[in-house]
């Protein structure tokens, strides 16, 4: 499912990111339980707009959330809980990653009928 967002402007916070492989699969160690503790506390987050998420089989992954403005998108990443996650994904989630914040002036869409 693609997020449907409002009218730009709008600011997208780019999350790129490759995980761990252990024996040809990606390894889990606790990263599931808390990217849905994320998603479950990313929603109440004022100025939160959205998010969409896709990763491979080989680990690369990229994660786009959309928030109504930079000051959201900074509260975000200050947020406590929030704040863990990153350590522990430094630590141990995550072999790599980049991250980068746009600015969205100009958006389109198409669904097939």
């Amino acid at each position: 499912m693609i997020t449907g967002l409002p009218e730009p402007p709008y600011v997208s916070v780019i999350f790129a990111s490759l995980r761990p492989l252990h024996e040809g699969s990606i390894l889990e160690d606790g990263y599931g339980a808390a990217a849905a503790r994320m998603a479950e506390l990313v929603v109440q987050q004022p100025g939160f707009l959205g998010v969409d998420s896709a990763r491979n089989t080989e680990g690369f992954g990229i994660t786009v959330s959309y928030w109504a403005d930079e000051g959201s998108a900074l509260a975000w990443r200050r947020n406590l809980e929030h704040a863990e996650v990153m350590r522990m994904g430094r630590e141990r989630f995550y072999e790599a990653y980049t991250l980068r914040v746009a600015t969205v002036h100009r958006a389109s869409e198409f669904e097939r009928p």
